[in-house]
């Protein structure tokens, strides 16, 4: 009995300064996607994504007139072709159309994928970065992900904390809703 009880006085010894302890811990959250937009750094990337986007299409045009003009060429010269020239012809047409679907469905998007790992990678890195350590030096124990969160107090945000260490400024979130309409007066 006397063990039981001593059990007891234990567990709740630990509940007890458990809960005094995560008293102490300081709960802050980011939303690290704002911050890395707001981030200079992150307007020339994205400049840069668009113009290697663009030429990635180019190519992938160029591919496809190849391949169209080899096409065009067959249809109108093939009656004068021996066989052998047919077969050889129809290889190459068969080739262009490969490389040319092949360049727009995998490599192209696998190169886009690749170069926007290589210019977002080190500003996401920045910006995780800068969440520690503004977490930290204010005393933070823990950072969430606000765009994990379902409810939370706007003076736990680290956002603009963050973004005043990068000496960037905020703009203010345009996806608030709009005030409602007030209905018009009826009249009697």
């Amino acid at each position: 009995m006397q063990k039981r009880f001593s059990l007891v006085i234990v567990v709740l010894a630990l509940v007890l300064s458990a809960g005094s302890v995560s008293a102490q811990n300081k709960i802050g959250y980011i939303s690290l996607q704002e911050l890395i937009v707001a981030m200079p750094e992150f307007k020339k990337a994205n400049a840069d994504m668009a113009d290697y986007q663009n030429a990635l299409q180019q190519q992938a045009n160029e591919y496809q007139e190849s391949y169209q003009r080899l096409d065009s060429m067959f249809v109108a010269d093939s009656a004068k072709w021996t066989p052998a020239q047919k077969q050889v012809k129809r290889r190459q047409l068969n080739e262009a159309y490969l490389k040319a679907a092949n360049f727009s469905q995998q490599e192209a998007p696998k190169m886009l994928q690749q170069k926007e790992q290589e210019l977002l990678g080190p500003i996401q890195q920045k910006a995780m970065q800068t969440a520690q350590a503004v977490g930290k030096e204010n005393g933070f124990t823990y950072i969430l992900s606000k765009e994990q969160l379902i409810s939370f107090p706007p003076g736990d945000d680290i956002l603009p904390l963050a973004a005043k260490k990068l000496n960037i400024t905020l703009t203010k979130p345009t996806d608030a809703p709009a005030p409602a309409a007030t209905p018009p007066a009826k009249k009697p």
